[in-house]
């Protein structure tokens, strides 16, 4: 077992697009589980650009991850809802809605809810 890993999302170990083309999941694996990027084009909105491919009514990933850049609005299925941008460490807990604000794409790195997200149900 090496002591260093270096990875690169350019050439990640599984590229996820979302519906419309907007937007895409990349994923690189290591010994602790997925990592992704997900990069959320403007227009991009869970419930229609994700949420037909994973076949549920509201995103039930459990996020933590980084603001790259870009801005995102996330609503919980309660009506809390926040605003991250570019600098921002973000947790967020499994039923939610989100989508992209502004004009520029939102780029995301996450630490444990990519895995299985934008992925197929069943």
């Amino acid at each position: 077992m090496t002591g260093i890993v270096k990875r690169n999302f350019d050439a990640a170990d599984e590229t996820r697009p979302f519906e419309d083309g907007k937007g895409r999941l990349d994923l690189v694996s290591g010994q602790h589980g997925a990592v992704g990027r997900a990069v959320f084009e403007p227009g991009w909105q869970w419930t229609k650009h994700v949420g037909p491919i994973a076949g549920t009514d509201s995103c039930q990933a459990s996020h933590v991850g980084y603001i790259v850049s870009g801005r995102m609005k996330v609503v919980m299925d309660d009506g809390e809802s926040t605003e991250y941008g570019a600098g921002d460490y973000m947790e967020v807990k499994p039923g939610h809605d989100a989508w992209v604000l502004g004009d520029e794409a939102c780029v995301a790195l996450d630490w444990t809810g990519f895995g299985d997200y934008a992925k197929p149900s069943g």
